[in-house]
């Protein structure tokens, strides 16, 4: 698509020049009766003194292309041309009384007169060669509009070029003020776009300062937000519903299991409700988080952290995993969020490495001014792998253990905070997914020591 900045310009230029060729064109078709006639009278005289050849007594007037075209042209044409006593005469009927008589010695130059009658004019051209003075009359010539245009264009081709370049600068500014403000209502218009809050269902471009010609573009943007913003509530709170719905079911499920006679069998079944509860939970927190702005407040990264780590301590025991806390820096680690959600979103991430860091010893919990990461020992993820994981129903564990929600739903939460889940990993070399907060808290608490948690 091309700049509509420059296809403004472009159409100006061409607009512009168009305009300006015609009326040239249509000052020089439209001369004055006497300038006409004597740019006519100039350009014969030209056509003329170029077909006169004289040598030694004869003066001849030769057939050349230019005036064989005048004559095909002028029905009535004649001319007389004169060198000394030398004459040459054409269409000598069609030619009236005159008030000169050859041979003429009057001053070098041409101009128009009038004949006896005061019927008709007449062109008479004087014009000095060698020693000769080369006289010539011209009645009743009918000169094509190109030769006149050409004789005034070489004769004015100076005042022209000025003209024509101030002529030009005019457009060229006019263009570029026009774009100015056409990318000035655009870039106006854009920045009340970016500024529109997603979590608000009201938000739309205000039409109070968008320019005329793009009214109608904001308002079916307006419009197409608004059914948007429509769909995406109903799909909020489809996923909501049906998280509250299955809350219910699963607990007695839970339940359930509890009755049923090998252990073996029992363990396995309460570890995927477990997991799907956990699941279901994250699904529920995050359309509370969506359908509602965030209330946030200050919270205690250390203290999730170690009450997440507790809770995954049994597990990573029967995994032989070591889980550990550490901290970059010292103390207080408080971001502002909603408690539940950013505990449900590292649980994700503790749970994801210990299911799928193939080969680990060792998660560590790493605390920072700006947020909280978790890095492992495993195998590490293949090149480019790291996007992918992102995306709903995406998962690296190749033996399909999990639904691939998890971290599509810890990227929700963050981007519910105003900040984002990093993902970075080195194939053989373990990977670290980092919850980074927008601010942390300007409160002070004093340093806390590192912790593990076994």
């Amino acid at each position: 698509m091309t700049s509509i900045a420059r296809t403004f310009a472009l159409s100006l230029g061409i607009a512009a020049t168009t305009i300006f060729l015609t009326m040239l064109g249509i000052f020089i078709w439209r001369y004055p009766t006497e300038e006409r006639e004597f740019r006519t009278c100039q350009v014969v005289a030209a056509v003329l003194e170029r077909a006169t050849v004289i040598e030694g007594k004869n003066l001849t007037v030769r057939s050349t292309p230019a005036l064989a075209e005048l004559k095909a042209d002028s029905p009535n044409l004649w001319y007389v041309v004169s060198a000394g006593d030398l004459i040459s005469e054409y269409g000598s009927e069609h030619r009236p009384a005159l008030p000169f008589v050859f041979p003429y010695h009057g001053p070098v130059g041409s101009s128009v007169f009038s004949t006896l009658d005061q019927k008709s004019t007449f062109c008479l051209a004087a014009m000095q060669r060698g020693s000769l003075r080369l006289a010539m009359m011209v009645g009743e010539p009918q000169v094509r509009f190109g030769r006149i245009a050409r004789n005034f264009l070489a004769r004015r081709v100076s005042s022209l070029i000025l003209v024509a370049l101030a002529f030009a600068a005019t457009v060229a500014i006019g263009s570029a003020l026009a774009a100015c403000f056409v990318s000035r209502g655009i870039a106006r218009v854009t920045h009340r776009a970016l500024a529109i809050d997603p979590a608000a269902p009201q938000g739309s471009i205000s039409l109070s300062e968008v320019p005329y010609e793009l009214k109608p573009l904001v308002e079916a943007l307006n419009r197409a937000f608004a059914e948007i913003d429509a769909y995406i509530r109903m799909q909020r709170r489809f996923l909501g519903n049906a998280a509250h719905q299955l809350r219910t079911p699963l607990t007695l499920l839970r339940a359930k299991i509890e009755d049923v006679p090998e252990p073996a069998l029992r363990t396995e079944l309460v570890r995927d409700v477990r997991r799907l509860t956990s699941l279901v939970s994250a699904m529920l927190d995050l359309a509370r988080l969506q359908n509602h702005a965030i209330e946030k407040r200050p919270i205690d990264l250390a203290q999730i952290a170690l009450d997440v780590l507790a809770d995954f301590s049994p597990s990573a025991l029967d995994a032989g995993i070591e889980l550990a806390l550490e901290q970059d820096g010292n103390g207080p680690f408080l971001v502002q969020g909603v408690d539940a959600a950013v505990r449900s979103a590292l649980a994700n991430l503790v749970g994801n490495a210990l299911i799928h860091a193939h080969g680990a010893r060792r998660i560590v919990a790493t605390l920072s001014r700006d947020g909280i990461s978790i890095d492992d020992d495993g195998a590490g993820l293949p090149a480019g792998a790291e996007h992918k994981l992102l995306e709903p129903f995406q998962t690296g564990n190749t033996a399909g253990d999990g639904a691939g929600l998890g971290l599509s739903i810890v990227r929700e939460i963050m981007a519910a905070h105003g900040g984002e889940l990093v993902i970075s990993s080195a194939l053989g070399r373990g990977t670290t997914m980092s919850l980074r907060f927008p601010e942390a808290s300007a409160a002070t608490r004093s340093p806390q020591p590192d912790l593990q948690a076994h």
